[in-house]
């Protein structure tokens, strides 16, 4: 049966995600916001895909955007729950459930507000258990697709006239940059409900259980915090069967921001041979060692953790932080269609200017 999400499980969602952000950003905060909310005003559900039937509808939950805290962003609770009324209203159905594109600090709780408002079920599978740079790395395998998709867009900050609310339809590669140019102009911040599919094709091409498994994350780690940062971290790796791949001071940072709203760069941990380099676009997609040999590579979880178990987002790091590297390997977490579709990895692997897909698709040879 059905889980309902309580308060107490706000918390362990918001923690848990924040360790699958994988050093991207989004907010706490916000995700504690969706939470309390969805919590106060009705009763979320978490259900397996195994308690819908396969010709119900389920779509994508997301938010989008890489807005700053220089950006006029605003988006209220309420936006996710009109995105999904126009999505219902353009398919002419009702949506049965929710999944997200990927777990994060609040995208691991995009789902339910809706599901409290609305009734949807927050479904336990997700487009990537980690977060990712690009919209087509959660889309479960619709990224090279031509069939016809609805996506919807709603928020904005009202004081500045910048409230948006959008309906799109077409191939999932030519509307997706237009919800992103929307995101843009309402601030850099969108809610959004995309890509209605049927839960026999959720079944088969998303990482089910992404949702539980951030969950039980966050509870392992509330667990441990009143021990102190080590036995934080040793929660971690034993909660998500990771290790920590290296630790030490970070002795540079060079990201910089670009006008397609990608954080792309690289930061170096520790010094000489001994020292590691992250690379970045938003997220943490690869690490290297002092030679250059490939040591983790996306869609492996890869987090910097501060000494007291926290997670960093690329945006917190700063030279002459101690962080730790955790590492959790490709091999032993659920993955969803999309990262393993080859035609995702051109663009980010071009901007990156380093190699992805070949370490990526090898578990697949």
């Amino acid at each position: 049966m059905g889980r309902i999400l309580v308060e107490k499980d706000v918390e362990a969602a918001v923690k848990g995600g924040s360790v699958y952000a994988a050093g991207g950003g989004g907010w706490a905060d916000h995700g504690r916001m969706l939470g309390y909310a969805a919590v106060n005003v009705g009763k979320p559900e978490l259900v397996s895909i195994d308690e819908l039937r396969d010709e119900d509808w389920i779509a994508t939950a997301a938010a989008i955007g890489a807005p700053a805290s220089t950006t006029p962003w605003e988006m209220q609770g309420i936006d996710y729950v009109k995105s999904v009324q126009l999505l219902q209203e353009a398919l002419g159905e009702k949506l049965s459930g929710l999944i997200i594109g990927q777990n994060g600090k609040s995208s691991t709780l995009n789902g339910w507000l809706p599901s409290a408002i609305l009734g949807t079920k927050v479904v336990d599978a997700v487009g990537d258990i980690r977060a990712h740079p690009t919209g087509d790395m959660g889309s479960i395998g619709m990224a090279g697709s031509p069939q016809q998709m609805i996506q919807t867009a709603v928020g904005g900050n009202r004081s500045e006239n910048r409230y948006i609310e959008l309906v799109v339809k077409g191939a999932t590669a030519k509307i997706s940059p237009v919800l992103r140019a929307a995101a843009d102009q309402s601030g850099g911040f969108i809610a959004s409900c995309r890509n209605p599919l049927r839960a026999s094709y959720v079944r088969t091409h998303a990482a089910l259980g992404g949702i539980s498994m951030a969950l039980a994350l966050g509870e392992a780690i509330i667990a441990a915090e009143k021990r102190g940062g080590s036995a934080v971290i040793d929660a971690i790796c034993k909660t998500t069967g990771g290790h920590i791949l290296a630790e030490g001071v970070i002795t540079r940072k060079d990201v910089v921001y670009t006008k397609e709203a990608f954080d792309i760069g690289t930061i170096t941990v520790g010094a000489s041979e001994k020292s590691v380099t992250l690379h970045v676009m938003n997220e943490y997609m690869a690490v290297d060692d002092a030679d250059g040999k490939r040591l983790a590579t996306f869609p492996a979880v890869i987090t910097t953790l501060s000494p007291e178990g926290e997670p960093l987002s690329v945006g917190q790091l700063q030279s002459g932080m101690h962080v730790f590297i955790l590492h959790v390997p490709m091999e032993i977490i659920p993955l969803s269609a999309s990262v393993l579709d080859p035609t995702v990895y051109p663009v980010v692997e071009k901007a990156m200017g380093i190699e992805i897909a070949r370490y990526a698709l090898a578990t697949k040879a």
